[in-house]
């Protein structure tokens, strides 16, 4: 039993080694509509396939002011480096009318995220 249990622990620790964690850099911002802070949904960032990290798509809840902290699980907060299309999640685009908003190959959301990150992002539903 204990054999069983110290081949698990090192499977574990093996399958969440360092070099599987990408580069995170932060990315922070609200979203608004009519000046107002939009909130009850989410945010998510789909990466280009020219990205070095492409495996996850990272996002966030939207917080009653609108903010958001973007997060890639489940490595934490920040996204990796790179292009990427923004969207509202489907439930939310619906909801306020904008369906295009909640698709990647139509919002009108790109993102350039460099190796700084971006602590202020604004993003506005026209």
């Amino acid at each position: 039993m204990r054999s069983l249990v110290l081949v698990c622990l090192t499977i574990a620790m093996v399958g969440c080694s360092s070099s599987d964690k990408p580069k995170l850099v932060s990315v922070k911002g609200t979203v608004t509509m009519d000046s107002k802070p939009l909130t009850a949904g989410s945010i998510n960032f789909y990466p280009d396939a020219s990205n070095a990290y492409t495996k996850d798509k990272p996002s966030s809840l939207l917080q009653l002011d609108g903010s958001f902290v973007v997060k890639t699980y489940p490595f934490g907060d920040g996204v990796s480096p790179g292009k990427y299309k923004v969207t509202l999640s489907p439930e939310l685009a619906s909801r306020i009318k904008r369906p295009k908003y909640g698709k990647p190959e139509d919002t009108p959301w790109s993102l350039d995220v460099s190796d700084s990150g971006i602590t202020d992002l604004k993003l506005e539903v026209k």
